[in-house]
């Protein structure tokens, strides 16, 4: 379960598209993954800027100065090379490289010629996105929260309960008591051996020498 909170997710879950992206075999997933890391910067300042103060650790800003620093991809970075500044932190990878970055995430957009992204401008992009979330929403390893998100969405949906393969059970092997407590046979095969109930189940609704009741009651 992530540990972000949940104004974070805006920023976030670009980041995790982004790097399904860059996982993939193929030139468009590079494409991808450049531009969607590139926009995670962008979000995440904006997200931050407009977050209650209460939300961002009682930190204030004047209302003139935020409408500046949200005119373009630049003037955001204006912020956070000041807001860096302030919390004296250095910069973890050069303004310049994020600004080279950009511009080749502005040609995947509106240049004449869109070429692939080099592996090198997609590791620049990939590390500003993760620096700068990780310091306006102070999280202290975007890395791990990142990685965790994608085993996450790549784990199978849990099994669930057919009702026709409920019926087909049912009908051939009806009701099992346990202990002093009756259960629907398709019941404790499903919790016990999922493989079972779903082998078994398709077995005889195929089956043309099971006459399937309509429902049962225990």
């Amino acid at each position: 379960m992530s540990s972000l909170p949940p104004w974070a997710n805006g920023p976030f879950e670009l980041m995790v598209h982004a790097e399904s992206h860059l996982r993939g075999a193929d030139d468009i997933d590079r494409r991808i993954a450049l531009i969607s890391f590139d926009n995670a910067v962008e979000v995440s300042i904006t997200t931050y800027l407009t977050l209650n103060p209460l939300l961002r650790g009682g930190r204030s800003y004047p209302r003139d100065e935020v409408e500046k620093w949200m005119r373009s991809y630049h003037t955001k970075l204006d912020f956070f090379e000041r807001e860096i500044g302030c919390r004296k932190i250095s910069w973890s990878i050069e303004k310049s490289h994020m600004i080279w970055a950009h511009d080749h995430r502005n040609e995947q957009y509106h240049g004449g010629t869109k070429g692939i992204p080099e592996v090198n401008t997609l590791q620049i992009a990939r590390t500003a996105a993760l620096w700068v979330f990780s310091v306006l929403f102070d999280v202290s390893d975007a890395e791990a929260e990142l990685e965790q998100a994608l085993l996450d969405q790549a784990r199978p949906a849990p099994p669930t309960r057919d009702k026709s393969f409920d019926l087909a059970i049912d009908t051939l092997y009806g009701i099992i008591t346990l202990g002093e407590q009756d259960y629907y046979a398709s019941e404790l095969l499903f919790s016990v051996d999922y493989a079972a109930y779903r082998d078994i189940g398709g077995e005889l609704i195929d089956s043309p020498s099971v006459e399937i009741l309509d429902e049962m009651e225990p």
